[in-house]
């Protein structure tokens, strides 16, 4: 299966992700936090404590996003192989 083995958190509501197989890209969450569950990812400070969680990302509050999710609206940027 594949997952996420690094996420870092950027300007402008995005992380950049590495997955397990060596592809690279750019994840914006924008169109996410207009639900009520992401709300919370409006504060930057909030935002910047994305980390792993299981194959996916999440945050200390409970908002997560699994591998096939952020796989669908990647742009991706490079093979990081």
């Amino acid at each position: 299966m594949k997952k996420v083995i690094s996420v870092k958190p950027i300007e402008g509501k995005k992380v950049e992700i590495v997955f397990s197989d060596g592809v690279c890209g750019v994840f914006d969450i924008t169109p996410y936090i207009r639900s009520d569950f992401f709300k919370r990812l409006e504060d930057e400070t909030y935002f910047k404590q994305v980390g792993l969680f299981f194959n996916g990302i999440g945050w200390p509050e409970g908002q997560d996003l699994g591998p096939d999710t952020i796989e669908a609206d990647l742009q991706i940027t490079s093979l990081c192989r």
